[in-house]
């Protein structure tokens, strides 16, 4: 047994060293702590308590509203509790060190493999792709290879020449910011009568020698409806042979990429496709993780220019890596790779065509109240839009989204873009975990709001643009 002395540390001119204390450890005033409220905009002079602190955070936000029962948010808002466990484990892992987090390195690529493999690439093991922080972040990335893809086919004419991208007017916001940031011309094809996505034969008409590209939606964020991919790349074909301009795809999945693989089969959207050369999903949204991740393939690397990836070192090695973002965490990606390994293809396929069933339940059973008039029925996205009757004249879509508030529902109500201004709906998107016994209470709650709202002398919208917070 070692004999030990007693005080041999050497003393500075306040005496003896003493421990270092991380001041978190510290403890706050509990007298002021129960006397003083903490500015709100400006840092605090003092410390607080760790549950004091918890307590006033976790108090006020007591007043969002219950992600569950929010109808609007195409965002995944329940996974298991071995998923919550796996990401609380790794939420301090940064993604871009991926010298220090090699495993986690190793699961973004097996990710990337999956995908490569699920959306039929020719060769997956040619493909390349990443993860993202979300759909946004990966339309930019696709959107800078067709843009930087495009300078390169016409370095004698840019930068005097001014490229241009077509889309449907009914893209997502972030594709409008993607032609703002890198200025890129917008062509959009409008909406007309009952169809209310892009046209194929009105976006090839729309190409010229300065168009990067044309973006297939495969799921419309405003109806749930996929846009005929197939038939996109057959008009693209047709100009090619009349004009001889190649004009590659790229289809924005980010719902419908996680969801028609395992439910629509046989329907050609992906890189079976030759003209598609890249596609995007959201991991989570129907990849069925929590938000901040997104995935970004591109059919081979000659459809990614070397020029946009950046290299770090990786285990003595190297790592391309192609991002806006740089500093994120690793949670989101594991959870993705969870989710692949726990479900697999049929799990996938059981989780949404449960989704899929629910919407097209609760898509009748509106339909049967005769108030309103279904747009789409939830056969396609597990998502469905609906408007009120031509006969209903007391109420209109925006008193019933409020109306449904009152009762815990987030149901967005908007007006469609040009040439459809006239058309105002509700729409309802069918997630995981909203399952028939919560639509039968969210049915049950629409139809208790139908007899006041009937009662009403006329609609109660004044402002339909400043009717709702929902945004595209």
């Amino acid at each position: 047994m070692p004999l030990h002395r007693g005080n041999t540390e050497a003393s500075d001119e306040d005496g003896p060293r003493r421990l270092s204390v991380n001041p978190f450890f510290g403890e706050a005033n509990p007298v002021g702590g129960m006397t003083e409220a903490p500015p709100r905009h400006r840092l605090p002079d003092a410390p607080m308590a760790p549950s004091s602190a918890y307590q006033v955070v976790h108090d006020e936000l007591m007043l969002d509203g219950n992600s569950r029962l929010n109808l609007a948010t195409f965002v995944t808002t329940w996974m298991e509790p071995q998923a919550n466990a796996l990401m609380a484990e790794c939420r301090d892992k940064n993604m871009i060190d991926k010298d220090e987090y090699p495993r986690t390195a190793e699961l973004e690529r097996r990710c990337v493999a999956m995908l490569a493999d699920l959306w039929n690439a020719p060769d997956p093991s040619s493909a390349v792709g990443c993860s993202t922080t979300g759909s946004s972040e990966a339309c930019m990335l696709a959107g800078m290879a067709l843009k930087r893809r495009w300078m390169r086919r016409n370095a004698d004419r840019y930068p005097g020449a001014r490229p241009n991208l077509v889309m449907g007017i009914n893209v997502q916001v972030c594709w409008d910011k993607f032609c703002n940031f890198w200025e890129v011309e917008p062509r959009l094809v409008p909406m007309e009568g009952e169809r209310f996505h892009l046209d194929p034969q009105a976006a090839a008409e729309l190409c010229d020698e300065n168009t990067i590209g044309v973006v297939g939606i495969l799921g419309s964020t405003f109806d749930g409806s996929y846009e005929p991919i197939a038939d996109l790349c057959a008009a693209l074909d047709a100009l090619q042979e009349r004009t001889g301009l190649d004009v590659p795809v790229h289809v924005d999945g980010a719902s419908g990429g996680m969801v028609a693989p395992f439910l629509d089969e046989d329907l050609e959207w992906d890189f079976r496709l030759p003209r598609v050369a890249s596609i995007n999903t959201s991991g989570h949204k129907y990849g069925l993780v929590y938000p901040g991740v997104g995935w970004a393939l591109w059919r081979d690397k000659e459809a990614l220019p070397e020029e946009l990836v950046f290299r770090v070192n990786y285990l003595g090695g190297d790592m391309p890596t192609f991002a806006l973002n740089f500093s994120r965490p690793g949670a989101q990606v594991v959870a993705q790779y969870y989710s692949f390994l726990r479900l697999g293809r049929e799990g996938y396929r059981a989780v949404q065509q449960a989704a899929r069933d629910v919407a097209g339940q609760v898509a009748e059973a509106v339909e049967k109240l005769g108030d309103f008039r279904l747009l789409t029925r939830g056969d396609q996205l597990p998502v469905f839009a609906f408007t009120t009757a031509p006969d209903v004249k007391a109420y209109d879509v925006f008193d019933v989204s409020r109306r449904m508030r009152e009762a815990g529902w987030l149901v967005p109500a908007y007006t469609f873009p040009p040439h459809r201004e006239d058309l105002s709906v509700l729409r309802v998107v069918c997630r995981n975990g909203f399952s028939t016994d919560l639509a039968e209470l969210f049915v049950e709650d629409l139809t208790r709001s139908l007899p006041e709202l009937r009662r009403q002398p006329h609609p109660t919208t004044q402002d339909k643009g400043a009717a709702t917070g929902f945004h595209h």
